[in-house]
């Protein structure tokens, strides 16, 4: 039995390894590719409003540009750190507190899912990502 079957919606394969690895490859038609989340980082005393965000054709130029390379898995626009609630467990105590986990000026606003062949695509594809001209987009491979 694989046990890569049914995760993320891939079909099991027999040539699919059974350990995972942070080299881990998934299929991406006939290449085989890694996922990226990127965390969108800017400065939210000047974060556009979602009607600027709509309305900007540099947006629109990202996306149309993550969909024509089949990249997009997803994200999300996060709502501000002051709805941001911190949960933390010490000593078996559940603590809950109001707000970020770290004192900044920069956030995480949001986050987007990409699949690709390597790091250096997940680059380029950050580097296209308007935020990288006022913030800082944050490439991670996701460990599976």
């Amino acid at each position: 039995m694989n046990c890569y079957a049914d995760i993320a919606g891939y079909p099991a394969r027999n040539a699919i390894p059974h350990v995972h690895t942070l080299d881990q490859r998934w299929p991406i038609g006939h290449i085989w590719g890694m996922k990226y989340v990127l965390l969108i980082c800017d400065d939210e005393t000047c974060s556009p409003t979602m009607e600027e965000i709509a309305a900007d054709p540099a947006y629109h130029a990202f996306s149309a540009e993550v969909e024509r390379r089949g990249a997009s898995l997803g994200g999300a626009r996060l709502r501000p750190v002051a709805d941001a609630t911190t949960v933390r467990v010490r000593d078996g105590e559940t603590l809950v507190s109001d707000g970020p986990f770290a004192e900044t000026k920069d956030f995480v606003g949001g986050i987007d899912i990409i699949e690709c062949a390597d790091l250096d695509e997940a680059i380029a594809i950050a580097a296209l990502h308007p935020y990288a001209n006022r913030g800082c987009v944050e490439v991670r491979p996701v460990w599976e």
